[in-house]
């Protein structure tokens, strides 16, 4: 009788750890972030959605006095990481930028591939909703191997 308790006791626990472990974490809302590039100092502020593991938002960027929003592609949040693909026109040319992300509570540490030309790590902090200044992340320029 007593294996049988500690048998369920674990069975339950085992069903409660894998719930807790597969369930996304809340990326829904205002992230911002800047980040030094090969083209100059780079401010964006990610707006996420979250539908189960799909991802989806827009990204506003203010590049060298420009500014810009795309619609974010290919998104997915799977516990604590996230992906998705940001398409741009550059110089006519369309440009695929792919983000891989770690969540943290109040930031997401980003890596971002560039096609083939860069990959840039930074962070970016979520935006309270009473705060209407946030500070911004860092950033640190990673070669990319050529």
């Amino acid at each position: 009788m007593m294996m049988r308790k500690t048998r369920t006791a674990l069975i339950c626990g085992a069903i409660g750890f894998l719930a807790l472990a597969s369930r996304a974490t809340d990326v829904t809302g205002q992230w911002r972030a800047q980040f030094d590039t090969q083209i100059g100092v780079q401010k964006y502020l990610f707006s996420f959605q979250t539908d189960g593991s799909r991802l989806t938002g827009k990204a506003t960027a203010e590049v060298n006095g420009q500014r810009r929003e795309t619609e974010l592609k290919e998104g997915t949040v799977s516990g604590d990481a996230l992906s998705f693909v940001e398409v741009i026109n550059f110089q006519g040319n369309e440009l695929r930028i792919q983000y891989q992300g770690k969540i943290g509570t109040n930031d997401i540490a980003f890596t971002r591939e560039v096609g083939d030309i860069a990959r840039e790590e930074f962070h970016a902090t979520r935006v309270e909703s009473t705060v209407t200044n946030a500070s911004a992340g860092t950033a640190t320029n990673v070669p990319q191997a050529g």
